[in-house]
């Protein structure tokens, strides 16, 4: 096994996605304990795969959901499973769709050194691998490739410089 406890994942039980994701706009209020990301997901069937009918599954882990919307529509907890590792919807249109998932994470808990966290009070991610389901709900493995927007949020005061992939924001 790994050191993050889970299972190595192996070439020959490969299986592509059944839900691709073309475009994410984030939006990261930053906060040491309560850091709030907003995830606007596009999203569409692989057509590779015959979904038909299949949850759309995706990986997350030290995350609190704060809300969920399928094209706009907030969705009760009965429209979906949340469990320790994965959030499922059971019923996702079979053409393209946007999903909007709201999280907290706590980057000052966050040990991992993954994802999102704070070493000597300096935000940092390390997103992989498997390292995005430590900021938001995702698909996150390497064959889901998508075209990001982020808008990064935090204090002045407490963090003075805001870099994205290295580029000051």
């Amino acid at each position: 096994m790994h050191q993050s406890g889970r299972k190595p994942k192996l070439l020959k039980d490969y299986a592509p996605p059944n839900y691709l994701i073309e475009e994410v706009e984030l939006d990261i209020a930053l906060d040491p304990k309560a850091t709030r990301v907003t995830a606007k997901l596009r999203l569409r069937p692989n057509p590779k795969v015959a979904t038909g009918g299949r949850p759309l599954v995706l990986d997350g882990e030290s995350l609190t959901l704060q809300s969920l919307a399928l094209n706009g529509e907030r969705l009760s907890p009965e429209d979906y499973e949340l469990k320790e590792g994965s959030l499922s919807i059971a019923s996702v249109p079979a053409q393209p769709f946007t999903l909007e998932i709201v999280t907290l994470c706590d980057p000052d808990a966050n040990t991992a050194l993954s994802g999102l966290y704070r070493s000597r009070g300096t935000y940092c991610t390390q997103c992989e691998p498997e390292g995005f389901r430590r900021i938001n709900y995702f698909i996150d493995r390497p064959d889901v490739l998508a075209v990001y927007t982020v808008r990064i949020e935090a204090d002045r005061a407490t963090t003075p410089v805001l870099l994205s992939n290295g580029n000051p924001v």
